[in-house]
């Protein structure tokens, strides 16, 4: 069984890998289902979707009927007004059918001008704190991807006591100096104030380019060589108080859940090295050249 660890100070004690329900996005529902069966094998007791997930809030529905108090569930809202935020979590309610979301996050707020909006008077925020004394949502986070992610979640929680946050960790991404200040900074903030810390592209391997030949089940182009992937998720899991999302590519569940499942030990800097040039690994994100996530990959 995966191991599990207090989820910050929300009580919850959370397996160390969180279901990335994105990979239910695209799915029919019986291979949501099949998919979904699989979470108990490993121990995996809490779920994260979000509403710009395709389906997936849908494709959860069946399975939360009858397992809701089984786990700590979470999904997120891109908007950044309170009206717009208000009407999104009460649609995400409505499609899983669940009376309350343990953690409403928002979602990818990275961008300054956002940030001030969803911040601010009449911002999401607002929206979020009242579902909140509603009994709608319990916790409140908020995530990001980029490199800009850990100074502006660092700027978050100097504004409001958030929960839980989420950003990219992986070997590649620490190998940029300022990104490695930034999330350690963040980390430091997080431990000393009980917040969830998830991170997000643990098994990323670069981004997809146009000759690449396979099939697209994840906007990037994963890690599959089995050993480099089980480093990739130690890389992730060896750092006390961490948890790692999976990857939306359903074809790679398996793999990341058995990988995190066995003993988990500090990656070797030298094979880490070697796998990033072997397999020729890049950065995600590159600031200011390729912060976004890009959505039309696949």
């Amino acid at each position: 069984m995966i191991d599990r660890i207090p989820f910050g100070r929300t009580g919850h004690t959370s397996s160390r890998v969180l279901f990335g329900a994105a990979t239910l996005g695209a799915m029919k529902q019986d291979r949501a289902d099949a998919t979904l069966a699989k979470l108990d094998h490993f121990g995996i007791n809490h779920i994260d979707v979000a509403a710009s997930y395709g389906e997936a809030e849908l494709r959860l529905a069946p399975f939360l009927k009858t397992r809701r108090d089984d786990f700590f569930l979470a999904t997120k809202t891109g908007l950044r007004t309170k009206d717009e935020a208000a009407k999104q979590l009460r649609a995400s309610l409505a499609r899983m059918e669940v009376e309350q979301i343990d953690l409403i996050q928002m979602h990818n707020l990275t961008k300054e001008s956002e940030w001030d909006i969803a911040m601010g008077p009449g911002g999401a925020l607002e929206a979020l704190i009242e579902a909140r004394d509603e009994g709608l949502v319990r916790f409140i986070g908020v995530t990001g991807h980029g490199t800009y992610a850990p100074v502006m979640h660092t700027q978050s929680l100097q504004a409001f006591e958030f929960d839980s946050i989420l950003t990219p960790y992986n070997y590649t991404m620490i190998q940029n100096p300022q990104y490695v200040e930034d999330f350690d900074a963040l980390y430091e903030l997080c431990q000393s104030r009980g917040v969830a810390m998830q991170t997000i592209k643990a098994i990323a391997l670069r981004r997809w380019r146009e000759d690449d030949p396979e099939k697209h089940f994840s906007w990037y182009k994963p890690i599959r060589e089995p050993e480099a992937l089980k480093r990739a998720v130690d890389f992730v899991l060896s750092r006390p108080g961490l948890f790692l999302n999976t990857t939306s590519d359903a074809s790679l569940l398996d793999s990341v859940f058995t990988a995190a499942d066995g003993p988990i030990e500090t990656p070797d800097q030298f094979a880490l090295a070697a796998d990033a040039e072997t397999l020729g690994m890049e950065p995600l994100f590159v600031r200011d050249v390729s912060d976004d996530v890009q959505v039309s990959a696949g």
